[in-house]
């Protein structure tokens, strides 16, 4: 079983209760603000701790009563929403920060590792310019890339498309179809636009006030 997941968190306010069981390789998780999309993705990166359950990928337990994988252990590539791209750092150093093992800066030479990702994704051409001089698009290319440098065993990607305009949307679903396609690395994304997982998704799960339902194909 490639996804093993039980997840309960209580919240002042809200209560998570998710149980998640598929060998599908891309899954979209879809859900209205507040619902409990966000969170999950926290605990799966390891970001907040489950009050129980368990978190099973590929046959490793990252979470159970026993078990609690760090983050930097868990080999997740997490994509925010807002792309948390370092406004100091240009683009090759924000995807090179992915392989850094402390919180000293990279050196604006990239490594072969980026230049791979650089090239893949279109934006060596920027490789020197900082977050604040180029796209929303590119943007996201840039952050997608630093979730990838790292080769992680599960991608991670909160609301990815969110901030792009219609055309630049369909055009990034596309690319990160290709991507996944090519490289085989798992995939959950959660959004609320029914189109990413027209696109994206082997299955569909539904999230609703903390729980999770599997939809009809």
């Amino acid at each position: 079983m490639l996804f093993d997941i039980d997840l309960r968190k209580k919240l002042p306010a809200f209560e998570l209760n998710a149980r998640l069981q598929s060998d599908a390789k891309r899954l979209v998780i879809l859900g209205a603000s507040g619902s409990g999309k966000s969170l999950t993705l926290q605990l799966l990166a390891g970001l907040v701790k489950p009050d129980g359950g368990h978190i099973r990928i590929g046959g490793e337990t990252w979470f159970d009563a026993e078990n609690d994988l760090p983050a930097q252990a868990r080999k997740v590539g997490l994509l925010f929403q807002d792309y948390a791209l370092f406004p100091h750092l240009t683009v090759a150093q924000n995807i090179d920060f992915g392989l850094n093992k402390g919180w000293r800066n990279p050196p604006k030479r990239p490594s072969e590792k980026a230049v791979r990702w650089l090239e893949l994704l279109k934006i060596s051409h920027i490789a020197d310019h900082y977050p604040q001089q180029i796209s929303g698009g590119q943007k996201q290319r840039t952050a997608l890339a630093r979730a990838l440098v790292t080769e992680p065993e599960l991608l991670l990607l909160d609301e990815p498309f969110a901030a792009l305009d219609t055309d630049l949307r369909a055009h990034t679903r596309q690319e990160v179809l290709q991507i996944q396609q090519t490289g085989g690395v798992p995939m959950i994304l959660i959004t609320h636009d029914q189109a990413d997982a027209a696109v994206l998704a082997e299955e569909v799960w539904r999230m609703d006030g903390g729980r999770l339902a599997k939809e009809a194909v």
